[in-house]
């Protein structure tokens, strides 16, 4: 019995249809799953070399936070949610003056972020930070 070769060999095709299918499924889901989150941050002016302006104390809103977490805005001491309102009315009477964020070394960095949104929302153009000296 003799066998029968045929004259053209069978061609095996790989179908890469359904790995496509899945390279596109896969891309979807890490392009669906993947977060566009903008994060928040602020913008803080670093010091530079240049001479110091000098600045008259009246041109100051001046924010202490000592360590217990205390504010006090022009050594009034103040809660929290009143900084704003502060901020406020002293910048009313003077619109040319920018805000001293004065903080003990050791104070809540949470507190000290806080008072800085408070003055931004109240309108503080120049704010500014500075460590209580000891």
């Amino acid at each position: 019995m003799r066998h029968r070769v045929s004259s053209h060999a069978e061609e095996a095709e790989i179908n890469i249809t359904p790995m496509l299918d899945i390279v596109f499924i896969m891309l979807i889901f890490f392009i669906v799953t993947t977060s566009f989150v903008k994060e928040v941050g602020l913008d803080v002016n670093r010091p530079s070399n240049a001479p110091i302006k000098e600045q008259k104390i009246s041109e100051v809103v001046a924010i202490r936070i000592d360590e217990n977490g205390t504010i006090s805005v022009q050594n009034r001491e103040v809660d929290i949610r009143a900084v704003r309102a502060n901020i406020e009315s002293e910048l009313a009477t003077k619109p040319e003056a920018s805000v001293v964020v004065i903080s003990d070394r050791n104070a809540d960095a949470g507190i000290l972020v806080k008072v800085i949104d408070q003055a931004r929302v109240a309108g503080a153009e120049k704010v500014s930070l500075a460590a209580m000296a000891r």
